[in-house]
C-alpha cells in the first residue's frame, strides 16, 4: 500500500484509506439530503384546527388532512392547484360548518338505504332516529352513514426516502351512539400515503365482535379540473354495467350493459350530462385496478380502485366537480343482499380484517 506523506513529513494517511473516506463522505453528502428532504410529514394547526400535511417536494405536491373533521383530505395541491374541490377560504371555515367536499369517508354504509334500518345475518336492525346521528335524504332515506365528520385519533405521521404517510384510527365499538345504530364493534384504520406525486387512501377494518359484519363503506371524493370548463371534460368509466335506479335513486336489482348508456365508456365528453349513477362489473387492468378518469386540456385525474372496491357511484351535477366514489358494494347493498338480488356483499368474520385502497393520480397540473 502506498502511503502519502503528511505535511510535516510524517507517514500520513494511506492513499486508499484517504480516497475511500472522501468517496464515502461525497456519497453521503449527495444522497442523504435528497432522501431526507423529498418527503415530509408534519402535524400542525391552521386557524386553530389540527392538520396533517404530507409533502413531496420533487413533485411540488402537498396533501392536507383534517383528522377532527372526518379525517378528510381536503386538499391535494399540485403546483398550487387543488385536485380536490374545496369551496372554503380556510380549514377553520370548513370545520365550523362542514359540508361535503374534499374526500369524505362514508361508513358504516355509503349512499342510501331504502328502509329505516337494514338487514345483516338474517336479522333486521332498525335505526333509532331519535338519536339524531342518522341523516335522511329528501326522500326520508338514511344516507351516507355516521362518520363523515367524526374525529379520528392520529397514530402516525411519518416520512422516509420513499413516501410520506399518516395513519389515523376510529374505534367504532367505543362510541355508544354509533354502536346503537350499527351493533358491530370494529376498528377502522385510515392511511393516506403520498408517493411519487400520487395519493393512496388505504382503509382497514378489524371486526372486534362475535358475528360476521357486513361491509358497505365507501368514499365520496370531489375532483376538479382547472384548465377546461366542465362541458369539455373527458371521462373514462371502467365498468361493464349500470344498475337501474328507482325514483328514489336506489338500485332496483336490474342492470344494463354500460354500452347501452355510453357508446365508448372510456371516452365520454361530459358536456351537459348529469350523473348520479351506480356502476358495477368493474373492468380491471393487469394489476386489478379499475380506472375512473377525468381530463381537461392537459390536467388529468386518474382514480384507480383496488379489487375490494366492487362498485362505483359517479356524481356529476351541474357544478365544477365530479365525484368518482369507490364503494365496497352498490347502494343499499345490505338490504338488496338480504332480498337475494345482490350477490357481492362483503363481510368480515369475527376477529378478521378487511382492507382496500384507491389511488389518486394527477398529471398535467
Amino acid at each position: 500500500m502506498y502511503v502519502l506523506p503528511g505535511r510535516d513529513g510524517s507517514a500520513g494517511i494511506p492513499r486508499k484509506v484517504r480516497s475511500s473516506s472522501r468517496f464515502l463522505l461525497l456519497l453521503i453528502a449527495l444522497t442523504l439530503p435528497l432522501t431526507a428532504q423529498r418527503y415530509t410529514a408534519r402535524q400542525t394547526t391552521m386557524d386553530g384546527v389540527p392538520v396533517i400535511q404530507l409533502a413531496d417536494q420533487q413533485r411540488n405536491t402537498v396533501v392536507s388532512i383534517a383528522p377532527s373533521v372526518g379525517n378528510n383530505a381536503y386538499e391535494m395541491k399540485v403546483n398550487g392547484k387543488n385536485v380536490f374541490y374545496f369551496p372554503f377560504n380556510s380549514v377553520a371555515e370548513f370545520a365550523a360548518n362542514p359540508r361535503f367536499c374534499g374526500n369524505p369517508f362514508l361508513a358504516p354504509w355509503a349512499n342510501r338505504i331504502d328502509e329505516d334500518g337494514f338487514y345483516a345475518n338474517g336479522k333486521y336492525r332498525k335505526f333509532d332516529l331519535a338519536l339524531g346521528n342518522v341523516r335522511l335524504d329528501g326522500n326520508k332515506q338514511p344516507i351516507h352513514g355516521m362518520l363523515r365528520y367524526a374525529e379520528w385519533e392520529v397514530f402516525a405521521v411519518e416520512a422516509n426516502g420513499n413516501e410520506a404517510r399518516s395513519v389515523s384510527r376510529l374505534d367504532f365499538g367505543k362510541q355508544e351512539k354509533l354502536l346503537a345504530q350499527f351493533p358491530f364493534p370494529h376498528t377502522i384504520e385510515m392511511s393516506y400515503i403520498l408517493r411519487d406525486g400520487n395519493l393512496e387512501v388505504k382503509t382497514r377494518i378489524a371486526n372486534n365482535g362475535s358475528e360476521a359484519m357486513p361491509v358497505g363503506i365507501g368514499y365520496h371524493p370531489y375532483f376538479q379540473i382547472h384548465d377546461a370548463p366542465r362541458e369539455r371534460w373527458q371521462v373514462r368509466i371502467d365498468a361493464g354495467s349500470q344498475w337501474l335506479l328507482s325514483e328514489k335513486l336506489v338500485p332496483t336489482g336490474e342492470k344494463r350493459p354500460i354500452r347501452e348508456v355510453f357508446a365508448d365508456p372510456r371516452n365520454i365528453e361530459l358536456g351537459e350530462i348529469l350523473l348520479d349513477h351506480v356502476f358495477g362489473d368493474l373492468v380491471r387492468d393487469e394489476t386489478g385496478g379499475a380506472h375512473f378518469t377525468v381530463k381537461g386540456e392537459r390536467e388529468t385525474i386518474d382514480v384507480v380502485y383496488g379489487p375490494n372496491y366492487k362498485a362505483s357511484v359517479i356524481y356529476a351535477p351541474r357544478q365544477p366537480y365530479i365525484c368518482f366514489e369507490p364503494m365496497s358494494g352498490i347502494t343499499n347493498a345490505f338490504n338488496l343482499a338480504h332480498r337475494g338480488v345482490y350477490k357481492d356483499l362483503q363481510t368480515v368474520a369475527p376477529g378478521g380484517q378487511w382492507e382496500a385502497s384507491f389511488h389518486v393520480r394527477p398529471s398535467g397540473f
